[in-house]
């Protein structure tokens, strides 16, 4: 009998040393990992619904329209810029990527969290280590612990007997382990039953806030490691409230256990106190016995929140620039009446071109060209360049110089078959909304970039309204890059756009292009080259040929 008594009695300090030994481990696995993947995308399969869990719950009034972040494919460009460590990293991350900003303390900030986190490798790394105690997907309930007060699902007598049911649970099994006794087996056994059943059954209800408060007491101790490695911001308000946050750790220590459960749920200690959750109701506890505790300090949590996930976008944005092809920190001047871009390219494109333009708010950019040309991807490039450069201050380009901008863009259209939409209705709709939104954005100026405006309708009519549309915009001194096939709506804009084209060349009966970008209309005449090169009938060659020079001498190619 006394073997198994010291048996029980040693069994928590093996699964403790077990434990640490594991974690240890774990630690430097990490570290190796981190060290490997700098500068590098983070190749990993990414579930935006909890990551854009912050967003959906702090919208504010400078994020890009729902349009604008599908034009410009947003959700793929955040993979590419996420190297974050943790998931409150993550989650705001993906909430600047749609929030440009036009203030320049903003950028002079962004610059000095990337000095003070990336100068010293060493502790660069260690905060990596560090900010990743933030990595279970617990962490994305973050949020939802911190944006409304939250109220017990349980009526009284409900509290009552979960307050107590540890207490039971624990004196009857003592009980039966002194003096075994059959009426005591079935009490056990029925309080057992009653709290498996309590627990499943308001564990949904529960989910967000039980998860995510183990991830509150881990948030704190990255905040306090931060803290005193100078890592972390220092004002008033962030003081305050780790002040506060003390207070909190403090009455919540009773739930250490949940928060040191393991993450593999095939590790015995994981098993082990899975069951101990379950039949002691801890679970139920910890939020009965918290509410009125976090409640109170629900502005604090989102304060810390927030500033520990600042410390992860700065490492994140200096690992993409170290990775970058090349990349400048953008110059943005309020009053400033021009945007000059040298050496643009697409982050998400292979070897893509660079190429480089300039404009000012009292002339557009009219881009020509054939299909897969590059006009598309370049107009692209600079939308998504500008909302790098306001948000995470870094741009794909040699130099960025223009004013802060609000992006509006109609990029990727579709018929909208279940409001009746033709494709030139929502394409309308899309355009009015642009205008609309220009307006409202003064005094700070709008990026216009739209893709072959108005396809959707007949030639006259949709080359009269895309030329009062674009002359409108440039009269409200918006910046604008539009990319057309329609060669007469550059001589109908005349001096109000300047027009650059996607040339290509012709070479074993196909297409080579070299997606750079000329100044002036398109002057090559490959495609009918193309046509006799695969094998077209000479008849329509020659049809196409003299029709392609009567065009050519109207507009002067």
């Amino acid at each position: 009998m006394i073997y198994w008594i010291i048996i029980i009695i040693l069994l928590p300090f093996i699964f403790i040393l077990i434990s640490h030994l594991k974690s240890k481990a774990q630690q430097k696995k990490k570290l190796a990992k981190i060290k490997q993947r700098w500068g590098k995308p983070i190749i990993a399969s990414r579930n935006f619904k909890p990551i854009s869990n912050y967003l959906t719950t702090y919208k504010g009034s400078n994020e890009i329209s729902t349009d604008t972040a599908s034009d410009l494919d947003i959700d793929s460009v955040f993979e590419y810029i996420d190297r974050t460590n943790s998931k409150p990293g993550q989650q705001y991350l993906y909430k600047q990527l749609r929030s440009p900003q036009i203030s320049e303390d903003y950028f002079e900030t962004i610059e000095q969290r990337i000095d003070l986190a990336t100068t010293n490798r060493e502790l660069r790394e260690q905060t990596e280590l560090k900010l990743s105690e933030l990595g279970s997907n617990d962490a994305y309930y973050l949020p939802e612990l911190f944006k409304k007060p939250h109220y017990s699902i349980f009526p009284a007598l409900g509290n009552v007997y979960i307050n107590i049911a540890p207490f039971l649970i624990i004196g009857v099994a003592f009980s039966l382990f002194i003096v075994p006794n059959q009426f005591m087996f079935i009490l056990l056994l029925v309080l057992m039953i009653t709290n498996v059943v309590i627990h499943y059954s308001n564990k949904t209800q529960m989910l967000n806030y039980t998860h995510s408060l183990p991830q509150l007491l881990i948030l704190f101790r990255v905040a306090n490691w931060l803290k005193n490695h100078n890592l972390l911001r220092d004002d008033e308000h962030t003081r305050a409230s780790m002040v506060n946050m003390g207070k909190l750790k403090k009455s919540l220590n009773y739930i250490t256990l949940q928060n040191k459960a393991a993450i593999d749920p095939t590790d015995i200690y994981y098993l082990v106190t899975e069951w101990l959750k379950m039949f002691l109701l801890i679970e139920p506890l910890v939020f009965i016995k918290s509410i009125g505790k976090v409640n109170k300090y629900l502005d604090d949590i989102k304060v810390i929140y927030e500033a520990v996930a600042e410390v992860d976008i700065a490492i994140s944005i200096q690992s993409v620039r170290e990775g970058a092809v090349h990349y400048c920190k953008p110059q943005i001047t309020t009053g400033n009446v021009n945007i000059v871009i040298n050496d643009l390219y697409h982050p998400l494109i292979p070897n893509c071109v660079s190429n480089s333009i300039s404009i000012d708010n009292t002339q557009g950019i009219l881009v020509t060209g054939s299909n897969m040309s590059g006009k598309t991807t370049f107009i692209r490039a600079i939308a998504i360049n500008a909302l790098l450069s306001q948000t995470i201050n870094t741009s794909f380009a040699t130099v960025y110089q223009a004013p802060p901008l609000k992006i509006f863009t109609s990029i990727d259209m579709a018929d909208d078959l279940g409001d009746n939409k033709s494709y030139f209705q929502a394409e309308a709709m899309a355009v009015k909304n642009i205008v609309s939104q220009t307006i409202a954005s003064k005094p700070v100026n709008s990026l216009v970039i739209i893709d072959e405006i108005f396809r959707g309708t007949n030639t006259i009519e949709r080359i009269a309204a895309a030329k009062a549309v674009l002359s409108y915009f440039i009269q409200n001194q918006s910046f604008v890059f539009v990319s057309t096939h329609d060669l007469e709506l550059a001589e109908l804009l005349g001096s109000d756009y300047k027009v650059f084209s996607f040339e290509e060349v012709i070479g074993d009966d196909r297409l080579v292009f070299d997606y750079k970008i000329k100044e002036g209309l398109l002057k090559n005449r490959n495609g009918i080259a193309v046509l006799k090169g695969v094998g077209f009938p000479e008849s329509i060659i020659d049809d196409a040929n003299k029709v392609s020079s009567q065009l050519r001498k109207k507009y002067n190619l």
